[in-house]
């Protein structure tokens, strides 16, 4: 067997931990020899009865087997042993020792934007707009498919006609979460859908905090619209900075319990990031020029609305809001350059 098979077997034992197996390989001296050591010997380094259910996987795995499980599907495989693994990912205290692969892994600096399942209308605008503009300056959007802020920062990824990479808790080849199998056959397209687990695994609790290392470590750094304290998201967080990486959060309400997440990471020292030119600019990334901004469909009707100078009173009267919500947005616009105040108090795109 040779040492790439011998990652794909490994990779796909069950019941350890990527750290387990990385531990094994250790104490074995690499991939093929960790296959030959003597029942005792699996048992002194991962315990009796882990070590009987990795043996009697090992009795019959075949890598061949898993090779053509991963062409049936539409993807390829790489393990550490070849030249084409993720360069970011060999960076890390756990690599995976094999990755299912739907598309391609883009080569170019990756930031990774993540939240909650159930953001906001303003966490899936930002999200949306974050990756669009990341993707508009030429880095690839990594998330993990998931609803929520995920699908929005995929999209906003791809809209821009940038490239964009999801992480899966599950096998390349299963519909989850259900709804997404469009926007995951997108993305395989403009970039890549990846996992570590073999095609056919079915998601579990206990899969998504080990994919979680997967989309930091591909990444440079882990932007976090919003999130609660309990939210995977912070799980992402915390590991980008065990692996080195930068971590910024996106500041909101105090009033949205869903800003307790990004504002922990911030009074903990995280990145402040309203746009997508905080992070670049942390990160060094300079832009040629501005991304392209996307607007709310409420900005837009209201730049189509100051295309010749009008009062406030004006705008309320045509359906742009109450006194209160129209001042908000007009301050908000004219902070972001999108609209001036005239002297005569009237305002225009």
């Amino acid at each position: 067997m040779t040492e790439r098979e011998a990652y794909l077997v490994l990779n796909a034992a069950p019941g350890l931990s990527c750290r387990a197996k990385h531990r094994w390989l250790e104490a074995s001296g690499g991939p093929r020899q960790a296959l030959q050591l003597a029942r005792s010997d699996v048992e002194a380094l991962l315990g009796e009865r882990a070590a009987a259910k990795v043996v009697r996987f090992l009795e019959s795995a075949d890598p061949h087997t898993l090779e053509e499980a991963a062409r049936r599907c539409g993807a390829e495989v790489v393990t550490l042993a070849d030249a084409g693994y993720p360069q970011p990912l060999r960076e890390i205290p756990d690599p995976p020792l094999a990755l299912y692969v739907r598309g391609k892994v883009p080569e170019q600096v990756a930031v990774a934007v993540v939240g909650t399942r159930n953001p906001s209308s303003d966490g899936e605008y930002v999200a949306h707009r974050m990756a669009a503009d990341l993707a508009a300056a030429g880095v690839c959007v990594v998330s993990g498919l998931a609803r929520g802020v995920d699908a929005c920062a995929h999209r906003g990824a791809l809209e821009a006609g940038g490239p964009t990479v999801a992480v899966l808790g599950c096998g390349v080849d299963v519909p989850y979460p259900a709804g997404h199998e469009k926007l995951a056959a997108r993305v395989a397209v403009h970039g890549a859908v990846v996992s570590e687990y073999p095609p056919g695994t079915p998601p579990a609790k206990h899969h998504f905090p080990s994919r979680n290392r997967i989309i930091s470590g591909l990444s440079r750094a882990v932007v976090v619209v919003e999130a609660t304290l309990r939210s995977g998201a912070l799980i992402t967080a915390d590991l980008a900075l065990e692996q080195g990486r930068e971590v910024f959060a996106v500041p909101g309400s105090v009033l949205n319990p869903r800003s307790q997440g990004p504002h922990r990471l911030l009074r903990e020292g995280a990145g402040w990031a309203e746009s997508a030119a905080d992070v670049l600019q942390a990160l060094g990334l300079a832009l040629a020029q501005a991304p392209p901004r996307l607007l709310s469909p409420v900005e837009q009707r209201l730049l189509e609305a100051l295309r010749e100078p009008r009062h406030p009173d004006e705008l309320v009267a045509a359906g742009l809001g109450n006194p209160g919500e129209l001042a908000a947005l007009l301050v908000a616009s004219e902070v972001r350059g999108l609209v001036r105040r005239l002297a005569d108090g009237r305002y225009v795109a």
